[in-house]
């Protein structure tokens, strides 16, 4: 039986890192829901397909397979047996993903893709609905988040960090759009679900959000 770990939670909480940082610890596999919405667009861009025609991308979802595997230690993105990580990180197909994640039957092929890779292995998925959508059964839920001002920070300093400027006070106003649009979208909104854990990271260290998360794993495997 595989071992499922869900974490949802709205932009900027850290979801990702923590994910990682737990996946390490644990030896799961971290699905990178974001990569596998890019692997999909990667393939529509070869297909010529334009990212405004749903019915064509709708008419090829059956011919597409993705994976996600490890090799020493580095996540590796499969598209129809095909290893296309090195291809997937590019503004073009960052721009197809952006536009073809919105249409409802990309979400449920992949949806259908994350739940039979987390039948197969022992997972860390994180996103806005992987506990209410993608795993309803995980093994164990966390709602991860943080005050809006505390995210717009963390932002802040990123950009800072890599030279962009930026404004702190536009940065939390597109933060709590960003919520408002997340919380209200009409496909699988982001909501915490009734039997996850609510964990505020404002006031926590990465280290103390991991040692967390994986103390409730630690406690349900023991169980």
């Amino acid at each position: 039986m595989s071992f499922n770990v869900a974490i949802d939670g709205p932009a900027g909480a850290g979801k990702s890192t923590v994910a990682k940082s737990v996946a390490a610890l644990k030896n799961f596999i971290y699905v990178d829901t974001g990569a596998m919405y890019r692997a999909m667009a990667l393939y529509f861009l070869r297909q010529g397909i334009d990212k405004t025609d749903e019915n064509a991308i709708n008419a090829t979802l059956d011919k597409v397979e993705i994976t996600i595997r490890y090799e020493n230690g580095a996540q590796q993105v499969i598209l129809n047996g095909e290893n296309v990580s090195g291809l997937i990180r590019t503004e073009e197909v960052g721009n197809m993903a952006s536009a073809t994640s919105v249409y409802k039957k990309v979400r449920e092929k992949l949806v259908e893709l994350q739940k039979d890779l987390a039948k197969k292995a022992d997972v860390i998925m994180d996103g806005r609905d992987i506990g209410t959508c993608v795993l309803p059964d995980a093994d164990v839920k966390v709602y991860l988040t943080a005050s809006s001002a505390v995210r717009a920070k963390r932002r802040y300093h990123e950009l800072k960090e890599k030279g962009t400027a930026c404004d702190l006070g536009e940065i939390e106003k597109d933060i709590i759009e960003r919520d408002y649009r997340d919380m209200h979208r009409e496909n699988s909104p982001l909501k915490q679900a009734d039997d996850a854990v609510l964990l505020d990271s404002s006031d926590m260290t990465l280290k103390e959000v991991v040692d967390t998360i994986t103390a409730m794993i630690d406690k349900k495997q023991g169980a």
